[in-house]
């Protein structure tokens, strides 16, 4: 089947040469990133996280970029059929497949333009400024950045592999938000990313808030095994993990954690890593840890590893509110008020924190190889904000071995990720990640049983 399909928002003119360079060709990299990220969001709604399957399922699946003198148009060959409705292609999924072109296109870019000024750059100081003004500019071509607009984006973080009633108090949380007219942004895929939206949806309709931004914050690497879910109405794909927690962060005026697994340790360990950093204790960002009644061990789990690792102060950054959706909304409604006074004292803008101190090595994109893995500095003989990093950098080499096409490759050729350092530290590791694997939080629910992608050495 093939189908040809018009923007629904501001994509209507490209350049010859761009669209030249996404033309098909066996040999290009830019044009099978395009693709696959495409297909992923074609598949937006699914319940997968095996990115090895999708593609493999619509290997036929073809996309073209068709330069018209009015504008452009997309042709979609043997796309999946449940992005139509009686030959008509899902509107939402419209749009985020031209979001995709849009951010495609100028990550390539933006991306070739900072790595040469970088290329050039004298003082190893200077290179974090760029890459922050990267961010910068791939949220402001996305349009995410609403000028003048009231503090209310709450980011979201958690599991896609979530039981039933997780699901179901993360939706209650976002519907308590929606009520407070707070809008919502997660990774854009299911489970935790797609709950909140959910209520908040509901909550809005109540309110007859028209304003409603569901915002999924993707990378390339995952959005294949996190498709969008249905409710994004704004999507964005950011280079790498890096930048879209840079992003994130930058973007947040308040933080909830829900239950998750592996990413979701990785998202907690990395916004704890900046807070902890003595430049940001003036730093207003509320944090808060939630989930229903049964989830308060997994809790108390988390609480315990990042006392035993960071220390207690990490753990007086956030707040742990268990069973009760309507406390965390008003606390985070309230916290809200607090960055707003906090940004009008500093003079920092609503939309993106500029004056949130982001260290060069966070940004930097962490590439889960058997030897970074095995080298990651895993001991308590340096500062507390760079152990949080490494302990961040584990988990997302998990993440990668988990569900990335790249690190799932690494361990077929290579066998698992070994992960060595202080005893106690990597003690407690192990004992979170065997609770990860006995909640069923490593990989979705169903099929095979799930194999560790790692070995803790103690």
């Amino acid at each position: 089947m093939i189908t040809h399909i018009s923007p629904l928002g501001s994509m209507d003119l490209l350049a010859q040469a761009e669209v030249d360079i996404l033309k098909k060709s066996a040999n290009s990299e830019l044009y099978q990133l395009y693709r696959n990220c495409s297909l992923a969001t074609l598949n937006a709604g699914s319940k997968t996280d095996n990115t090895k399957d999708l593609l493999d399922r619509f290997k036929s699946f073809e996309i073209n970029v068709i330069s018209k003198e009015r504008g452009v148009k997309l042709e979609l060959i043997n796309a999946p059929e449940s992005a139509f409705v009686d030959g008509r292609i899902i509107r939402s999924i419209q749009a985020n497949l031209f979001a995709v072109l849009r951010d495609i296109l100028f990550l390539n870019s933006q991306i070739s333009a900072i790595k040469e000024l970088i290329s050039n750059i004298k003082f190893e100081r200077d290179h974090s400024f760029y890459i922050t003004n990267l961010v910068f500019s791939i949220l402001r071509n996305a349009n995410a950045l609403h000028v003048g607009e009231e503090p209310n984006l709450v980011v979201c973080w958690g599991g896609h592999s979530i039981n039933e009633n997780e699901y179901y108090y993360a939706r209650q949380v976002g519907m308590q938000l929606g009520l407070r007219e707070l809008n919502i942004c997660t990774g854009c895929g299911p489970g935790v990313m797609e709950a909140p939206m959910k209520g908040a949806a509901v909550g809005h309709a109540q309110q007859r808030y028209k304003e409603s931004r569901f915002i999924g914050m993707t990378e390339p690497s995952i959005i294949a095994a996190e498709p969008p879910n249905a409710l994004v109405n704004e999507l964005i794909i950011m280079p790498d993990i890096e930048k879209r927690l840079e992003a994130f962060v930058r973007m947040a005026h308040g933080i909830i954690i829900f239950p998750g697994g592996p990413g979701t340790a990785e998202e907690l360990l990395y916004i704890l890593g900046i807070l902890l950093n003595p430049a940001n204790k003036h730093q207003t960002l509320p944090l808060i840890l939630t989930g229903p009644k049964e989830c308060e061990e997994y809790f108390t789990a988390i609480d315990n590893f990042i006392r035993s690792t960071l220390g207690d102060e990490a753990t007086k950054l956030y707040q742990i509110v268990i069973d009760s959706p309507e406390q965390v909304a008003r606390i985070m409604k309230e916290g809200v008020k607090h960055v707003k006074s906090s940004r009008l004292k500093t003079g920092d803008a609503y939309g993106f924190n500029w004056l949130l101190k982001i260290d060069e090595p966070l940004q930097h994109p962490f590439e889960p190889t058997h030897a970074n893995m095995a080298s990651l500095n895993l001991h308590r003989n340096q500062p507390v904000e760079l152990l949080a990093a490494d302990l961040r950098r584990a988990f997302s080499g998990i993440v990668a071995g988990n569900v990335k096409e790249f690190g799932m490759k690494e361990i077929a050729k290579h066998g698992r990720y070994k992960l060595q350092g202080d005893p106690e530290i990597m003690k407690q590791l192990d004992n979170l990640l065997r609770s990860f694997i006995k909640q069923d939080r490593m990989k979705l629910p169903g099929g095979s049983a799930y194999q560790p992608c790692y070995e803790i050495c103690y």
